[in-house]
This record gives structure tokens, sequence and C-alpha cells, in this order.
């Protein structure tokens, strides 16, 4: 079967290897789709922090059961699924205290170990989780990323009626924006430097896009949420300068979660943050509740997934798709690897 592998970074091969078999307790997945996400691109820049070379990357991803190993009794050969990417120890306090998504030896598929870019993987069934039957492989692709976004809006008792700021118009801050208002926000406020993005947000539902390079934020905030402003903010960027305006827009007493991975440690106006006796609160991955609410989100066709797919490549040209990204970054949303 053929392999993807980032023998070092900016640096992909095809290869042939051997197919894969199911073992005991695992499902061998036919795979049929594969989004790049930033953390990819981090791999392939050479700048994330616990990733060795050579990795097989994949994560967010979809595919048909081609066999399942004995004990398997959850799925069938020709089941369409997706898989939750993480491996736990079962041992830690995190793991033992029902948190297996923070786990203090949490690896990633893909990262920390092999991934899914490739035509067979092998996945434990308990990681696995099957997709209803009239969504397709492409959303089923998108599971993970929008899981990402359900467990970020479950990290405040709730958004339902809520007024909510979003910094980042990027795929993650686009899927926070939606689920929030599949979730029951009265407003959805996002803000970007990318007038593409932005657009995008708009188009799919979000009821303000602002750019903050050409419109002064603490107005656009008042003139939408009104005096109170928001009453929920997420940071989904990951770089100081939207983590300071996240603290300084916000009134006394609301959330902040921070859902952008930071590549440098920001400062952060911890002065503030008592004074108004705000909440900084972190979220990392999901759990299976997460993917479960994601897929009943999608299902019912309150996410809008197929707009944000700016471009396909087919698996021979796995590389060709991280240039892509690299030279349109500011008109690109999620690209896809079509495998199979």
């Amino acid at each position: 079967m053929k392999q993807a592998v980032m023998t070092k970074p900016a640096q992909i091969i095809i290869q042939d290897v051997e197919r894969p078999t199911a073992a005991p307790g695992e499902v061998l997945i036919h795979v049929a789709r594969i989004g790049v996400c930033g953390s990819d691109i981090h791999v392939y820049h050479g700048l994330h922090p616990t990733t060795p070379y050579p990795v097989v990357q994949g994560h967010e991803v979809s595919g048909v059961v081609a066999e399942v190993g004995s004990g398997v009794t959850r799925f069938k050969p020709g089941d369409n699924v997706t898989f939750m990417p993480q491996v736990t120890c079962g041992k830690c306090y995190p793991c033992l205290h029902g948190m297996y998504h923070i786990c203090d030896e949490l690896k990633v598929m893909g990262f920390q170990t092999g991934g899914a870019a490739q035509e067979y993987f092998p996945v434990p069934e308990n990681m696995v989780i099957a997709l209803p039957a009239g969504l397709s492989l492409e959303a089923g692709a998108m599971i993970e990323p929008v899981s990402v976004a359900v467990h970020a809006l479950g990290r405040v008792p709730s958004v339902a009626g809520q007024k909510v700021l979003i910094f980042g118009a990027g795929t993650i801050g686009n899927l926070v924006g939606q689920t929030a208002k599949a979730m029951g926000a009265s407003a959805v406020m996002i803000c970007d430097l990318s007038d593409y993005r932005l657009g995008m947000a708009k188009k799919c539902g979000i009821d303000f896009a602002v750019n903050t390079a050409t419109q002064d934020l603490a107005s656009e905030i008042r003139k939408n949420f009104g005096p109170d402003r928001a009453d929920v903010t997420l940071e989904c960027v990951g770089v100081e300068p939207t983590m300071t305006a996240a603290v300084s827009n916000a009134r006394k007493g609301p959330s902040i979660v921070v859902v952008g991975v930071f590549g440098r440690k920001p400062t952060v106006d911890l002065g503030a943050v008592q004074d108004r006796e705000l909440s900084l609160i972190g979220t990392l991955m999901y759990q299976r509740k997460d993917y479960e609410r994601a897929i009943e989100l999608v299902d019912a066709g309150k996410m809008k997934l197929e707009q944000l797919v700016t471009t396909r490549f087919p698996f021979d040209r796995y590389l060709d798709a991280y240039r892509y990204i690299e030279e349109a970054r500011d008109k690109t949303l999620k690209v896809m690897i079509e495998v199979s």
C-alpha cells in the first residue's frame, strides 16, 4: 500500500509498505479522506516541539472498515467511520478521573506516533466512531476539528442565549462560531485580519465579522453586542496580540477560553484578569462525547462544512497540498487529501 512519510521538515515521500492487518481488538480502516490542519503545518515547518522525524501524519480522517480483528463487535466491513487519534496510558491521574484527553503520557496519531496518511490504517476499536449513513466521508473527516469546537464550548456552562466573541476566523475559529450558533448563542462575532476568512464566516452564518486591521474592535463590540459586551470569548489564534485583545476588551466577570496553540509564551495582563474577575480557561482536544455531539450537529444539518473545503489533492500529491497552503495561506481554510 502507499504511505506518505514526512522525512524531515518540508519533505514528504510516498513509499510502498506492506498493508497492515487488524490485530485482536482492532479495526482496519480503508482511509478515504484526510484533512490537513494547522498543527500539521507546524510539523511541515519543523516548529512542532514534540514531533520527531520521520513521521506519518494524518489525524483528521474518515474511511471505510476493511476488516476487523478478533473480539471486535461494534463494527463490520463496509461501515463508514472516523476515529479519535489519541493514545493514552490509562494509568495516570487524568486517565483515572475521566480526563483521558489530557493524559500525562498523551500521544497523538500523526505527531508523537504514526498517523493515517496511508491507504489502510489499524485503530483500536474503542477509538473508532461510526458515521451516520447519510454523512459524506468528506464531512466525516471534519468531525475531528468540529469536536475541538464542541469541547472548547463545553468548557463554559452554556453558550445558549449568550453573546460569543471569537478571535481568529481560520477553520477552528469558524467551526467554533458555527458550533456556538448551533448550540443556541444569541449572537456571534468573529475577528480576523483576512477579508477572505471573514467573508467565509459570514457565509457560514456567523452574525458579525470584523477586520481588526481596518475596524476599531472596541467600537464594533459595543455596536454589535451593546454596552455589556461579550458573555464568552474564545481565542482561536494562539498569539499574544489576540490574547491581549481578549483580556482588554472583556467586561467584568466573563470567561475567556484559550483554544489557540501558542508557539511563544504570551504576556498576559493578570492584573486585568484579577481586577475584572475574568476566568481564563484552557481547552485541549476532545472526548468521545464531543465526537458524538459533533456528529449529531453535522448530521442534523446545523454545520456548513463543504464551504470550508478550499481545495482537494490526490494522495500522490500530498506534499503539494502543504505547498499550496503555504502559498495561499490567507485564502485557505481546509485542504483535503483524497486517498480512496
